[in-house]
């Protein structure tokens, strides 16, 4: 009785067990943190966010910032020919038309002294070796003779020496068709009544000799330019022109021309023009000399000593007739295809820039426009392919010929000729990202709208929906507040992993030119420098990167997408 007593209390006891319910949407949770590939996923595009966004506030480099050193360079510094055509030099109040030298260098290869160019007969005189003097007739008088009287009227213009008139009379008493007079020649020549008048006066030279002048602000007349070569021609020692002595020195192939009073120099003579790369800089004439002697000699390599004392090494390249004389000089260059530094991680691109923060800045642009394009591509797909789901007959054929329409486009050469089409119109580069993101994502919808459209047909005849439509929910609401939110798991896990090839085809794009333009950056234009096989071989550092985020950011969002999938749908891993 007592061992009764004793035992009821415990057969009475009931023991409570606390069951705990998760809601659905913790166990999608719990089951994607299993999934340990989907939190490597995670983790990856939790990283690309803080890499791409995070990283380029900090970064110190701002997207276009354009780095420089300073390095060595072959520039061109000046150039050189041997004359081999004439220079024509006009005496003070001449004229003589390019008509004219045409005239007269057809003259010469006939072996002529004499021709005709706008109505004005030339005499030419050789002055020694491819140097002619080339003179004029010209009118200067007329005069009339009655009964041994002559009266001679100038040209307008034209002041006769004092003279002129004896000197006419006597010879054209005499007969003689022409006289001279202070070295200038006259011909007489009879038109009836009238008697014309001509003079023969020197016009212009024709040399292949160049002056280089020693001082830069001087100038050397008609004159002087005769005096000289005759002398040069003649082999004398000195000349006078223009009321100045000059002394000439003659060493091997160059001719210096001094002038007698102070016995500086004044100029050289030679065949050989030399003119500086940079239009106004002044040759000074030892440096024309040096570089016409180390032509002469074969010395393509010589060296002179600047105003500083400092060295300076010059190399002389032929090119056909054509001498370019180049030296090294120190000059701020672009950093481009800098290696890895402590300064720059990553090195530089052909831009200059910094690739790290490139990487970073374009790493914002690919994955704004993966997004983006998404959400147009959900919004798209979720309004026709609900529609189409739930109304279905006439409306779902249509929709769904549209659908087939979209998928039959060729899109890789609709972004081509989208692509050219911007280019020459010069689109703006922050105006093609949003062009590219509007076609993409009109272009990828059908898939989308395909995944609801079948969603919906299996779920607008459950007794849910039956509920729905009995107590008079419109069709708005009865689409998109109780048929959508079913499909969402769908759309989340398809949208996840259509993010990876939508990033993908951004690069593509890019990769060939027709996306992202500079100055903005992406992966995609990072990685065109592949186009250029030298960069490819030698420059590994410039895309490589860029290939491993597309790699990384593509390959994360696959695993997310397959961990939501199973995480949806634990059946799938049964």
């Amino acid at each position: 009785m007592d061992a009764n007593k004793k035992n009821a209390p415990a057969a009475n006891t009931t023991q409570e067990h606390t069951v705990r319910v998760l809601s659905p949407s913790m166990l999608v949770i719990k089951r994607f943190v299993r999934n340990r590939l989907a939190i490597v996923g995670t983790i990856i595009i939790i990283a690309m966010f803080l890499f791409s966004f995070v990283g380029g506030v900090l970064m110190p480099y701002r997207e276009t910032e354009t780095f420089y050193t300073t390095g060595m360079m072959v520039k061109d510094y000046a150039s050189a020919t041997y004359n081999r055509n004439f220079y024509y030099y006009e005496k003070d109040g001449a004229s003589f038309s390019s008509s004219a030298q045409a005239q007269f260098v057809l003259a010469i290869n006939n072996q002529k002294d004499s021709f005709e160019s706008g109505g004005t007969t030339y005499q030419i005189t050789n002055e020694g070796e491819d140097f002619y003097r080339i003179g004029g007739n010209s009118q200067v008088a007329t005069a009339m003779a009655l009964k041994g009287i002559y009266s001679v009227m100038p040209e307008d213009g034209v002041q006769l020496p004092e003279a002129f008139e004896d000197a006419f009379i006597a010879a054209h008493s005499a007969g003689e068709t022409e006289f001279e007079l202070e070295g200038v020649l006259y011909t007489i020549k009879d038109a009836g009544k009238t008697i014309l008048i001509t003079a023969q006066q020197d016009v212009a030279l024709a040399t292949k000799i160049i002056y280089n002048l020693y001082n830069e602000g001087a100038d050397v007349t008609y004159d002087f330019r005769l005096e000289a070569q005759r002398a040069i021609n003649s082999g004398a020692s000195e000349f006078e022109a223009d009321g100045v002595r000059y002394l000439v020195q003659t060493d091997e192939d160059s001719v210096t021309i001094l002038d007698a009073g102070t016995g500086e120099p004044f100029a050289d003579a030679s065949d050989m023009i030399v003119t500086p790369a940079v239009a106004g800089s002044f040759l000074s004439v030892e440096f024309k000399s040096m570089i016409a002697n180390a032509i002469d000699e074969g010395n393509y390599d010589f060296d002179v000593t600047d105003a500083d004392g400092n060295t300076v090494s010059y190399t002389i390249v032929r090119r056909d007739y054509q001498y370019d004389i180049k030296t090294e000089t120190e000059t701020k260059l672009i950093d481009t295809y800098g290696a890895p530094s402590k300064a720059h991680l990553l090195g530089t691109d052909g831009y200059g820039m910094d690739i790290l923060t490139r990487l970073m800045y374009g790493g914002r642009v690919s994955l704004i426009i993966g997004f983006i394009v998404v959400i147009i591509e959900t919004i798209l797909g979720v309004i026709l392919g609900g529609i189409s789901g739930y109304f279905g007959k006439w409306v779902d054929q249509i929709i769904m010929r549209i659908v087939d329409i979209f998928n039959c486009i060729p899109t890789m050469p609709l972004y081509i000729i989208i692509g050219a089409v911007m280019d020459s119109m010069r689109i703006d580069a922050s105006a093609r990202i949003m062009v590219m993101m509007a076609i993409l994502g009109v272009t990828g919808w059908p898939g989308i709208a395909r995944v609801v459209r079948g969603q919906i047909l299996s779920l607008r005849e459950q007794e849910f929906m039956l509920a729905a439509e009995a107590t008079g929910l419109s069709v708005s609401r009865r689409i998109f507040k109780h048929l959508v939110p079913n499909v969402i798991p769908q759309l989340i896990v398809y949208a996840t992993m259509g993010l990876g090839s939508i990033i993908l085809t951004e690069a593509t794009l890019s990769f060939l030119g027709l996306g992202v333009k500079y100055p903005y950056a992406s992966w995609g234009n990072i990685i065109n420098a592949v186009n250029d096989v030298h960069v490819l071989t030698n420059y590994p550092f410039v895309w490589i990167p860029a290939g491993i985020l597309i790699l990384l950011t593509v390959l994360g969002f696959n695993f997310i997408g397959d961990g939501l999938r199973d995480a949806f749908d634990p059946k799938m891993k049964r």
